[in-house]
């Protein structure tokens, strides 16, 4: 399932921070691999009681006390799953079953019953021959959220291969902990937040949306050969995203090796509850547009935002945690907010996927990007087309179970809607009169020149503009010098 909302950044000790693959990663896996920086002294979040003023997340270093960071043991975990062998034959089907409950908490976690015969390590180098990344430096601090303090990510680092860089951030570990490895993660996280709001001047160096995978591709490796291959799922019948020749935002983590990592997530059906307290208490009005609630939106799904989820719990927005160790697989759900850090050097992989149940939310990020007048992630209208025509071709020849059928329902649903949602533009087109072109049957997604929203199913073409317009303008048809 995909996280269609957006993610916050992740920041902090071994930061890991999740963002868009370039297009020029067409039909690959996301690798990530991350390490800790050596730490800063920082400031600290400092909550008054509830207002609805902007909430300061710092606090001078001699107002700190030992206590200061006990919230951090009152986030309640996310539900972990320990499948067996068989139920974890599927994974989308898995996913399904457990859905309804763990859904509900944003996050959860999958203890995965096969192992990997062959280390991640041996992966990279042997089945990537001369396999190297650039790491990427993000800052180790929280910001302010004005015109003034804003963070920005990506700047570039140094190349490694995976042997180098696990060595250099060893030592950065063990000049901080004496050791670099076995932190008790309570431990950890306390300090994570104790450097993210002390922290001016910190860097992390960590490694993302590197092209390649860890996932073995030998036959006599367990888990490189089931479904839960990153190489083999997206591509799995009932994933949704099959047709997608881009890879996308991540909504399922794999922990191949080294420290643990901690994820924050709070759940879809709480996601409007987070956006109105970022607007509130967060973000300054100085940055945001004109459309405050949009302007929010805009700003988080930029992905740099981090925050303290003391502020969360001191607002009552429901937030879960969970600490990925290897062998591990962490699930985001349709409209969660997450965000994270790594405790020290580690490998993970991250992949998108989604199946039937997930198009009504494809449909409503769809609206908001074109909203927003952004370009939406996802090609929503051409995916949930291609998927009808497939299932109308194939329903009187095959049987189908419950997961199918449940899948089904999404898809004819979805599309139901859209279709009706062009008929009703249509009509409203026909009812002005006009001469608009309306083009229908495209050969690929059409990106209309207002709002930025991908069309499919039709679009209109008017000689004022450059470009086709989506048939959801018809309200200015009248308007068009045609």
């Amino acid at each position: 399932m995909r996280n269609w909302s957006n993610l916050l950044a992740e920041a902090g000790d071994g930061v890991s921070s999740e963002k868009r693959v370039p297009a020029n990663y067409k039909g690959k896996d996301v690798l990530k691999v991350t390490k800790t920086k050596p730490a800063r002294k920082a400031k600290k979040p400092c909550l008054r009681g509830p207002s609805h003023g902007k909430v300061s997340q710092k606090k001078k270093a001699g107002q700190l006390s030992m206590n200061e960071f006990d919230w951090t043991d009152t986030i309640e975990e996310c539900p972990v799953y320990r499948p067996s062998k068989e139920e974890f034959e599927d994974p989308l089907v898995y996913v399904q079953k457990i859905a309804p409950e763990a859904s509900k908490f944003g996050i959860c976690k999958i203890v995965s019953p096969l192992g990997s015969s062959v280390p991640a390590g041996v992966v990279l180098m042997k089945e990537q021959k001369h396999f190297k990344f650039t790491t990427k430096l993000q800052p180790l601090r929280l910001a302010e959220w004005n015109n003034n303090d804003k963070i920005t990510y990506f700047m570039r680092g140094r190349n490694y291969t995976i042997r180098d860089f696990e060595i250099m951030a060893n030592k950065a570990t063990a000049r901080k902990y004496c050791i670099s490895g076995c932190l008790p993660p309570a431990y950890v996280e306390k300090e994570f937040w104790k450097e993210m709001v002390h922290a001016k001047k910190g860097m992390v160096e960590y490694g993302i949306n590197i092209d390649g995978s860890a996932f073995s591709s030998t036959f006599t490796d367990p888990l490189g050969r089931s479904k839960w291959n990153f190489k083999i799922l997206p591509r799995l019948r009932r994933s949704a995203l099959r047709f997608l020749v881009n890879e996308i935002p991540v909504v399922i983590n794999y922990h191949h090796c080294g420290a643990p990592k901690t994820w924050y997530g709070v759940p879809g059906h709480a996601a409007l509850q987070f956006e109105n307290l970022i607007q509130r208490h967060v973000y300054n009005e100085e940055i945001l547009s004109e459309n405050v609630v949009n302007g929010v939106f805009n700003f988080l799904q930029e992905k740099t935002t981090m925050v303290s989820p003391k502020i969360l719990l001191q607002y009552d927005v429901p937030v879960y945690k969970a600490v990925q160790m290897p062998g591990e697989f962490v699930i985001t759900f349709p409209r969660t907010y997450h965000s994270g850090f790594s405790h020290g050097f580690n490998c993970g992989e991250a992949l998108n996927f989604a199946i039937g149940e997930w198009f009504p939310f494809g449909a409503a990020a769809s609206e908001r990007y074109a909203l927003l007048g952004k370009v939406p992630i996802i090609p929503y209208e051409e995916l949930l087309c291609a998927e009808a025509m497939l299932l109308s071709k194939s329903l009187a020849h095959r049987p189908y179970c419950t997961a199918d059928l449940i899948d089904i329902r999404g898809v004819m649903t979805s599309f139901s809607c859209l279709l009706r949602s062009y008929h009703r533009a249509r009509w409203f087109l026909e009812k002005l009169k006009t001469s608009l072109r309306m083009c229908s049957k495209p050969r690929g997604s059409f990106t209309c020149i207002l709002c930025k929203r991908l069309c499919y199913v039709a679009y209109i073409e008017c000689k004022c503009y450059a470009g086709p317009i989506c048939l959801f303008h018809g309200t200015r048809a009248k308007h068009l010098d045609i």
